[in-house]
């Protein structure tokens, strides 16, 4: 089985490396008034972390200009417009209008000017609105998780890699020296022989008003809502009127998991790399969690939680929600030793719930930092997350996640939802990627989508 596993990790590998760079630019990936070394984004989704990470993570090269914005609400798109034109302004040293706005993503997409799309929407129209820009012809930026079921995130990475698109998902963890270095140091056995990964998340408390609020003027509700049921409209159940705090979708179940795809998919994607296990998964899992009672509020994502995965290489990953002696962050044991990773002081957005004041990457023995040797593991180096992806599209290389490593990832997190949902050991193989002997775990693998949104 392992080497059938590994058979396939190498074909995907070279598959979607082959498929995602195109031998040759066309000129199609240009718009038609702009230098030739200049890619047009459109930016679909201006809350929070579009407008604290991800158009200022493109705006800042040359090599990008952001000419559309699009959102469903409309006070939120005029907003967006006005950051991006007056940042050009400040920048060039001119006056800038060269901003459309957009209240539906498909008409975005029809403008062929546009070569590329930073998606930094809810979770629920993640891997929608990327089959639908790589189908219209566009590169993508995708924010994480990358789905909302493990069945929309096969069929996302299945038309990335048939389109020839160059997919980015947001795990800008990877662009981290600490993260990478940790990873390399991992696999050239610094710790000795990998035992267990300990991954430790941020919570979410229960809360949120409930009361039935009328529909905000100039706010598309119904398609904010998109494949999901319908329910009626509350302002904690979608994001602040008046100015970008972090929005209430993300502790509503219907519209994502929680902490466990939130931050999950970065620490679980970096246990990957790890563990070279990039285009596989975990083969059993197991997990519990806190989840809100009837009546406490709005607000329904699990709380307290404990999953523990096995993968083939016999190594277990674990996960738990962080504590004052245990930071959010990743600790790898092995047999010689430990080795722990985070982000530090970094925040990608500055309403992040917990910034963990823990030193970057630490280590049982000084040695195991030691400088790697040429004869060490060493692995893709990206300096810029964002800069990683439009390089991509300007030089025919591979980027440091692509659309197959992002399923994998989010596959792990919400493996370990369901097993929390399920509250007991659940098989999986990573192949076929079905539960084995498990019916009733995998009716979760999907959910039912509600017209006129379904894929």
């Amino acid at each position: 089985m392992s080497t059938r596993r590994n058979f396939i990790k190498q074909s995907l590998t070279v598959g979607i490396s082959m498929i995602a760079m195109p031998s040759i630019v066309p000129s199609t990936v240009f718009g038609k008034n702009a230098p030739s070394n200049r890619i047009n984004i459109g930016a679909i989704g201006t809350g929070r972390i579009s407008r604290d990470h991800d158009m200022p993570g493109v705006w800042k090269y040359d090599k990008a200009r952001i000419i559309g914005v699009c959102d469903l609400d409309a006070n939120r798109v005029a907003d967006a417009k006005k950051y991006v034109e007056d940042y050009y302004t400040k920048k060039l040293g001119s006056p800038y209008s060269g901003v459309t706005t957009y209240d539906d993503y498909h008409n975005l997409l029809g403008n062929k000017d546009i070569d590329a799309v930073l998606v930094s929407t809810p979770d629920h129209w993640h891997a929608k609105i990327a089959i639908d820009a790589v189908r219209a012809g566009k590169h993508v930026y995708l924010q994480k998780p990358t789905s909302l079921t493990i069945e929309e995130g096969r069929k996302m990475s299945d038309a990335v890699n048939r389109s020839g698109k160059v997919f980015q998902i947001g795990s800008q963890q990877r662009s981290m020296e600490q993260f990478r270095v940790a990873c390399e140091l991992v696999r050239s056995g610094r710790i000795g022989r990998l035992k267990e990964i300990e991954i430790r998340l941020p919570g979410d408390p229960p809360g949120g008003k409930t009361e039935e609020a009328p529909v905000p003027q100039g706010f598309n509700y119904d398609m904010w809502l998109g494949q999901t049921p319908y329910i009626y409209y509350t302002e904690e159940r979608v994001h602040p009127q008046k100015g970008y705090d972090r929005p209430g979708w993300l502790r509503c179940e219907q519209f994502g998991a929680g902490m466990i795809t939130g931050w999950g998919a970065h620490h679980f994607d970096i246990a990957h790399w790890a563990m070279d296990r990039e285009y596989s998964g975990p083969i059993e899992i197991a997990g519990k969690a806190e989840f809100p009672q009837s009546g406490s509020g709005l607000w329904d994502v699990h709380g307290r939680y404990e999953t523990e995965m096995l993968y083939d290489n016999g190594v277990i990953v674990r996960g738990i929600t962080d504590t004052t002696d245990k930071p959010n962050g990743v600790l790898f044991t092995g047999t010689e030793g430990w080795l722990f990773v985070s982000r530090g002081a970094y925040a990608a957005s500055p309403n992040e719930p917990i910034s963990t004041k823990s030193k970057s990457l630490q280590a049982s023995d000084a040695k195991i930092l030691s400088p790697l040797g040429k004869d060490d593991v060493h692995l893709y180096v990206s300096a810029d997350h964002h800069g990683n992806w439009l390089d991509s599209i300007l030089e025919n290389k591979p980027n440091i996640t692509p659309a197959e490593v992002a399923h994998r990832s989010c596959t792990s997190c919400l493996l370990q939802h369901i097993a929390m949902k399920l509250g007991r050991r659940i098989y999986w193989d990573p192949i076929l990627e079905r539960f084995k002997n498990d019916d009733e775990a995998n009716s979760m693998i999907s959910r039912p989508h509600r017209p006129p949104y379904q894929f």
